[in-house]
């Protein structure tokens, strides 16, 4: 398995070696000792899996976890295919704001890990596009927040030519500086210090 650090800090992307037979193929979108080596520490345990089926031109995001309790997020593209997006929004980040973004499919079978306190979208590419997460974290409906996919000062590589599909409450979701004035961002170093601890790695006393 290969690794390639996005331009979010401590995001990070998986491309798993593919099998193809006669009979169809077999990959492995997750495997811990890549994902040891790439992040320096252990995959966090698996608190909840969440599974999304969307059609061509749902946009889901950007949503994000109030931190804390904050949560860390393995993402994979079980069927059809999607841009997925991470957004820097922990505040006092050396990467604050940026964002990357990488074409999960069934070509590549890539996965993405989003670390604490950062901000996840998707553009689905076809339709019945299947997300498959594991979080750090069991969902919680209030600790849920959104930002608006659509802020002009992000510049998200949306298609301008698809009218993205949106769920109500992504319709009227505030922008980045908006959320930052209301101080409803992450911090970074809390971020960092709840992502060691959910991979096991002591706290800083």
């Amino acid at each position: 398995m290969q690794s390639r650090k996005l331009a979010v800090e401590g995001a990070i992307e998986f491309t798993p070696r593919v099998f193809p037979d006669d009979r169809g193929l077999f990959v492995s979108p997750l495997q811990e000792e890549a994902f040891t080596e790439a992040h320096g520490s252990p995959l966090f345990p698996v608190v909840q899996t969440n599974h999304s089926r969307s059609k061509r031109g749902v946009v889901r995001g950007i949503h994000y976890t109030t931190t804390p309790p904050g949560t860390a997020k393995y993402v994979y593209c079980a069927s059809g295919k999607a841009l997925d997006i991470v957004v820097d929004i922990r505040v006092g980040s050396p990467t604050f704001g940026r964002w990357d973004a990488v074409v999960l499919d069934q070509r590549h079978h890539r996965a993405m890990y989003f670390p604490v306190g950062v901000g996840h979208a998707f553009v689905a590419l076809e339709d019945d596009t299947v997300m498959w997460y594991l979080l750090s974290t069991a969902y919680t409906a209030e600790n849920e927040l959104a930002l608006s996919v659509l802020d002009p000062a992000l510049g998200l590589p949306i298609d301008p030519g698809v009218e993205p599909i949106l769920s109500e409450r992504d319709q009227v979701a505030i922008t980045l500086a908006e959320a930052e004035r209301q101080g409803l961002l992450p911090d970074y170093a809390t971020s960092q210090e709840l992502e060691r601890r959910y991979s096991g790695v002591p706290l800083a006393t």
